[in-house]
């Protein structure tokens, strides 16, 4: 099937919108995504109908907002493949959910010396935790290097794990290069030593249908706002024997089975990691927003993204000066550039002029850069709901600033 490119557009509402009097064209999908309308109206119609604190509550709106929360955690469940409702943890983000993680795991099985290993194309949010653990826990954090085209170099992967490793932690997707690392193998070599593995989805979750149970994955996270849900929310996928190992990350209200000052016990999952008052609104929100990806199809997605990517590689790669970082066969719908002799920021700039959307800087992935030898770039990062009429804007617009600059 193929996607009605026209008629998906109109779901958008944002995409009518006009910036500096020109038509919007919104290329920072990687940083979120916009929402569709049966999205925002799902939060209209939760406020308005069924708004009322979840879970233990007797009264009929409580009890429907609770069968409407746990159903979104169904549509979670079914969406990526997991075993069980309860392996779903809804978090307020991909950083929350590795924070989480990277606090308990390190709690119950981590001592002075042990190792944690993520690669060197990492977002901050998984970098930060883990140094943030060395500190608190005495962990070391090993980093798996990458080649000229931007992928992990799998064999030297093997070498860094030892007696020690406790954890592998990697992205599936750079959020800046658009590699598709090889998970699957990742988890194949990891598991040979008894070494679970945590899977950073935020990147591809949107792009490619994901089965952790195919995958075979310990762990894996993303965010709702970057697959067309709210902001504020996200998910811990993990498999039920080792959740049930991990020490709750928040205390509060719950995440308890009996409070008392001589002791107190905890929830059963996924309760145990879902600490207050939960942002059920979003929650269920982010269920209509699965719904509709799956009302499109992540394959139908895929192939489209697929064929917007090669037109704007092809078409970009006409300006001259011009280098796109990331040259790996196998990556998902980003691009990451720079144009000699011009700073990323002051592209970004002119092209917003021109109603052209793109992200510029680091990217939260400052050692990335490092390794990269250069302080930012500019990304375009494209989703279904683009076209190649856009693309061609974004190219005359890079022309144009090329001229100014000329």
């Amino acid at each position: 099937m193929s996607l009605d490119i026209t008629k998906i557009r109109k779901d958008f509402p944002i995409l009518s919108t006009e910036v500096y009097g020109k038509s919007l064209v919104y290329f920072d999908n990687g940083a979120t995504t916009q929402k569709p309308q049966c999205v925002i109206d799902k939060i209209t119609e939760i406020y308005s109908t069924v708004n009322a604190n979840i879970h233990r509550g007797v009264h009929h709106l409580s009890q429907e907002a609770t069968k409407l929360t746990e159903n979104a955690r169904k549509i979670v469940q079914q969406f990526i493949n997991a075993k069980h409702s309860h392996e779903i943890i809804f978090t307020k983000g991909t950083t929350e959910s590795i924070n989480l993680v990277a606090s308990s795991f390190c709690r119950q099985f981590c001592k002075e010396g042990d190792e944690i290993i993520v690669s060197e194309m990492e977002h901050h949010s998984n970098i930060v935790p883990w140094q943030i653990q060395e500190d608190i826990s005495a962990v070391n954090l090993k980093v798996i290097p990458i080649n000229d085209k931007g992928e992990i170099i799998i064999e030297e992967f093997e070498k860094l794990i030892t007696p020690k490793t406790r954890l592998v932690s990697v992205t599936y997707v750079s959020n800046v290069m658009g590699v598709i690392n090889p998970v699957e193998k990742v988890i194949e070599i990891a598991h040979k030593h008894n070494i679970p593995v945590l899977i950073d989805a935020a990147q591809a979750v949107q792009h490619i249908e994901i089965d952790v149970q195919k995958l075979d994955c310990d762990l894996l996270v993303f965010s709702g706002h970057k697959i067309y849900g709210p902001t504020g929310t996200g998910v811990l996928y993990g498999k039920e024997d080792l959740l049930n190992q991990l020490p709750p990350y928040q205390g509060g209200g719950e995440m308890i089975g009996k409070v008392s000052f001589a002791k107190t016990t905890f929830n059963e999952l996924p309760f145990k990691f879902e600490a207050g008052t939960p942002n059920y609104v979003d929650f269920i929100a982010l269920g209509t927003a699965l719904e509709y990806v799956q009302s499109l199809g992540l394959n139908n997605i895929k192939a489209y993204e697929d064929e917007l990517l090669e037109y704007a590689t092809k078409r970009l790669l006409e300006i001259e000066g011009l280098k796109i970082f990331g040259t790996s066969k196998h990556k998902s719908a980003v691009i990451s550039f720079l144009v000699k002799g011009i700073h990323h920021y002051d592209m970004g700039m002119l092209l917003d002029k021109m109603g052209i959307a793109v992200r510029t800087g680091h990217h939260c992935a400052e050692p990335l850069m490092d390794v990269l030898g250069i302080e930012g770039t500019v990304r375009a990062s494209l989703v279904f709901y683009n076209t190649k009429e856009e693309i061609d804007r974004l190219v005359e617009g890079v022309k144009r600033v090329v001229s100014m600059f000329g």
